[in-house]
């Protein structure tokens, strides 16, 4: 497989030993080398250069859950049975131990048993594709107030940057580089932000609502009609969703819409009485329900356009209704992968808590 540089690989010229740490430091040493030097792992050494074993961020997070403190010892949390490299190997066996492990670096050792060097997992290049990604992002955000008095929801940092950025990030990473952002409140602040999307070797254009048009009316402002799908995603979620399967499966389902669902469960914290004519016939302690839920990212084809009003305010809903009743083809695909609508505040504080974990 060809790996495309987009974070080189890691010979670090024997600078591992800045990531290194004693098996008597305390986790609260090791957040504080971890956050330094942004690498999310620590290697616990000897008096020397042997490795006696590293510890992420996510092992951290995990021996807090079980009761561990800030102050006990790495020795008590860390991998004594990481999984290392030889540095005599070449790049590619390392790559594959760190795509069969799901490991995001690995430990080189030399012959001595010492450790010589650190590899970074690399991303395999994904070729370019033309597929325009609509970004809704001119809501006013009201629920979030007063974090969006001043600021536009997308914009809103959750870990170390804006939801909007890390939305668009995730599209770039998949071979997506060709935006539209439909902007209203506070759009000049989404426009200084994301520029026309160079810095991100992405081309960015905007969409200007002059009066709010739903999740949908302002697709009847695009300036020309896509040439093949196109996705939809408002500028509120964060999510590992492979658009790049998303897309096979659209095409393959031959659908004219593909909403995305999103499995959403609650359990009735009381006994249902199901009751008929004031008889009880049935009895369930705390049952929980499931139900199919829209999880605001979509992939439509071009001629679904034709389908929406010019300049007023509609729904993605109202399009899919419009769909359904003229008997167009509309599909959904089941999201698995990590989602986070950020609609409330318990949202917003639950998103920064799972963010390094997710996006880190």
């Amino acid at each position: 497989m060809y790996w495309v540089t987009l974070t080189p690989l890691f010979r670090m010229n024997h600078n591992w030993k800045s990531i290194s740490i004693s098996s008597t430091a305390t986790m609260r040493e090791v957040l504080a080398l971890i956050d330094k030097t942004a690498m999310q792992i620590a290697l616990v050494i000897d008096d020397g250069c042997h490795l006696l074993g590293v510890i992420t961020d996510g092992d951290i997070r995990r021996a807090l859950l079980k009761g561990e403190t800030l102050d006990s010892t790495v020795q008590r949390i860390m991998n004594t049975n990481a999984i290392t490299g030889l540095v005599e190997e070449d790049p590619e066996s390392w790559q594959r131990s760190m795509q069969r492990h799901t490991l995001q670096h690995l430990p080189l050792l030399g012959a001595d048993g010492c450790i010589k060097d650190i590899a970074r997992r690399e991303v395999p290049e994904e070729p370019k594709r033309d597929n325009t990604v609509v970004i809704m992002a001119g809501g006013m955000g009201t629920r979030l107030r007063p974090l969006t008095y001043s600021h536009p929801k997308p914009l809103l940092k959750i870990g170390d940057k804006p939801i909007l950025g890390t939305i668009i990030e995730n599209f770039i990473t998949q071979g997506f580089y060709n935006f539209k952002i439909c902007i209203n409140y506070h759009g000049d602040k989404i426009r200084h932000y994301c520029g026309n999307g160079s810095h991100w070797g992405a081309d960015i254009e905007y969409i200007h609502e002059d009066k709010r048009l739903g999740t949908a009316g302002a697709l009847s402002l695009l300036p020309e009609t896509p040439n093949q799908p196109f996705f939809v995603m408002n500028g509120d979620l964060l999510t590992k969703v492979d658009f790049v399967r998303l897309l096979g499966f659209h095409l393959k389902q031959g659908n004219q819409a593909t909403m995305c669902i999103r499995e959403y469960r609650y359990q009735v914290p009381y006994g249902v009485v199901e009751l008929k004519n004031h008889q009880i016939n049935h009895l369930q302690e705390k049952p929980v329900y499931f139900h199919n839920v829209n999880a605001g990212i979509y992939l439509l084809e071009p001629a679904v356009l034709g389908s929406l009003p010019k300049n007023q305010y509609f729904d993605m809903t109202d399009l899919f209704e419009t769909l359904i009743k003229n008997k167009t083809q509309v599909g959904s695909f089941p999201l698995t992968e990590y989602w986070m609508d950020i609609g409330r505040m318990e949202d917003y504080e639950q998103a920064g808590l799972e963010y390094s974990e997710q996006f880190g």
